[in-house]
């Protein structure tokens, strides 16, 4: 029969931890019994020379040895017995310098030599061995035996017999062996309920699937495109994925340290790390804009998924900028309707002088507005940006006025990160705007350049940011609108929270600002609203810079 290995963990693990308790305990009993029988031998010569010592200290057994013969009722041999019989030995035999034996358990070895060469001891020296003789296996011990002056007239050899020794030993082993097979049973038991809490939490899933698993979630972790970051119970970071590391700006060395070591404080982190309850939350990193859920695990930890919704968040701001364009174009047509028929019935009225009239004030005066934009802001979008915000300003009956010292030349590095910037300043503000009436409503734009660094202003007469907001307003999340639709974080003092869908139009502005090494922030305008300032060093190129130039410092191919 083959004995096949098993597949499933737990089976696995059970068996190997079964054979290995068990060669643990065979080892360990050998181990105790090998130097045991050591012992006991070492034990038993012991016995044997502290007899066959104390037999020779006797003075009257070396006085009878020189002054009698070797005979079975000699005095030597009497003597010998009372000790051998006191003591258990299996035999003590006292002999002459010649090694011939004066004493013997069979008397009949009496008068003769002995089996084992007594030179040694007669030289002087003690012996301790186990050997053979006459009686058999034994483990015996020799000293001199020495007269009243000193001198060697005799030896004593004392034997202990080996079989009462290897009884001893015997008679351990049942101790012993209960007491591993207690120790294995400890060890069997513990495996089985460390093998049946593995299959818990393996499913019973083999060694190989647990390869593959591990294979599988490795390609899939670094394939999807939305991040993963997963925390263990103390909320160090445990995994971070390809996609992960890119939004949140994480290297290799991130695994293994709290979230608070690699990232700055803000909602990002208290997001990432649960401190802000809730589904979709959304979060800005690096100019990126968030979407993150946080999912916790059995263990403690918790795994987050972070998708990237940029794009997302810019086309709907351009979706909401063309839907104010639309709502702009409906109005005007509406008033072109207006001006026509205003237009037809001076002509049916004959009145042919002053329909010219009235048209070409109309026309001038549009034409006035963008001629006036386009002096100022040179940057075609941003330009662009603005004549398409006065018409939504004028629909929602507010006036978009641009800065006397307005002027921004054509040399703008990035042109669509300062239509981020000014487009949220410009939506917040007329937001603002238009909650309060006041009898002339404005926005008010600046933009100039100071070297290569652009400054951005813009003001509104809103009801204005009280100072304990000013710092929050620019916080991810925060807006003081009630009502959760698509985009826009706010600009005024009404009563605020943490949003889902809003509050991130001014948190990009300051990471926008921050990434440019500039700042953004807000102040009070003199007279009621707010004023909203973004320094962004190096967003304009040298003056003379070729194009080519700026467009390589632009990020764009020559």
């Amino acid at each position: 029969m083959r004995i096949r290995w098993p597949r499933r963990v737990f089976a696995q693990v059970l068996t190997a931890q079964v054979a290995l308790t068990t060669g643990v305990m065979v080892l360990a009993t050998s181990l105790f019994l090998a130097p045991l029988s050591s012992e006991l031998d070492d034990q038993a010569m012991r016995r044997a020379l502290s007899i066959a010592q104390t037999a020779a200290a006797d003075p009257d057994l070396a006085r009878e040895l020189v002054t009698t013969g070797p005979t079975v009722h000699g005095p030597v041999q009497a003597d010998a017995e009372r000790i051998r019989t006191a003591t258990g030995a299996l035999y003590i035999v006292v002999m002459d310098t010649r090694g011939v034996r004066w004493s013997h358990t069979h008397t009949d070895e009496i008068g003769r030599h002995v089996s084992t060469d007594p030179s040694r001891t007669l030289a002087g020296r003690q012996v301790r061995q186990i050997d053979t003789g006459t009686l058999g296996r034994s483990a015996r011990a020799k000293v001199p035996l020495r007269d009243g002056h000193g001198r060697i007239v005799g030896a004593v050899s004392v034997g202990i017999a080996y079989e009462s020794v290897r009884g001893r030993l015997f008679g351990t082993i049942p101790g012993l062996l209960r007491y591993a097979g207690a120790a294995l049973a400890v060890g069997v038991l513990a495996a089985v309920a460390l093998s049946r809490r593995l299959r818990r939490r393996t499913h019973g899933v083999a060694f190989a699937d647990i390869s593959a698993l591990l294979d599988e979630r490795e390609a899939m972790l670094h394939g999807i495109r939305e991040g993963v970051v997963a925390f263990d119970r103390r909320g160090r970071i445990r995994l971070v994925n390809d996609e992960a590391a890119r939004l949140l700006g994480l290297d290799a060395r991130a695994a293994g340290r709290a979230l608070d070591e690699v990232l700055p404080p803000g909602r990002t982190t208290d997001v990432l790390a649960g401190r802000v309850d809730g589904a979709d939350l959304l979060a800005v990193s690096g100019g990126r804009v968030l979407v993150a859920n946080r999912m916790p695990t059995q263990d403690g930890g918790a795994v987050v998924t972070l998708r990237d919704r940029t794009e997302l968040e810019l086309l709907g701001r351009e979706l909401d900028s063309t839907q104010g364009l639309l709502d702009a174009l409906r109005a005007q047509d509406h008033e072109h309707a207006n001006q026509l028929h205003t237009v037809r019935g001076l002509l049916e009225l004959g009145r042919h002088e002053k329909a010219v009239e009235f048209v070409s004030e109309v026309a001038s005066a549009q034409r006035a507005s963008a001629e006036q934009i386009a002096e100022r802001v040179h940057d075609p979008l941003l330009s662009a940006l603005l004549v398409g915000k006065a018409a939504v300003a004028a629909e929602r009956g507010v006036s978009l006025r641009v800065s006397s010292a307005t002027l921004l030349p054509d040399a703008v590095v990035d042109p669509r990160d300062l239509v981020t910037v000014l487009g949220n300043l410009i939506d917040n503000a007329l937001d603002a705007t238009a909650e309060r009436r006041c009898d002339e409503p404005f926005v008010e734009v600046e933009l100039r350049a100071e070297r290569t660094t652009a400054v951005l202003r813009v003001s509104d007469t809103g009801p204005g940011v009280p100072p304990r907001l000013r710092e929050r307003i620019f916080a991810e999340g925060w807006s003081s609108k009630a009502a959760p639709p698509a985009a826009g974080a706010p600009s005024s003092a009404h009563p605020a929270a943490f949003h889902r869908g809003r509050g991130i139009g001014l948190a990009l502005v300051r990471r926008l600002a921050e990434r440019y090494g500039g700042m953004a922030r807000v102040t009070a305008r003199a007279g009621g609203g707010a004023v909203f300032t973004v320094v962004l060093p190096e967003a304009l190129a040298r003056q003379d810079d070729s194009p080519e130039r700026r467009l390589t410092a632009a990020g764009e191919p020559r």
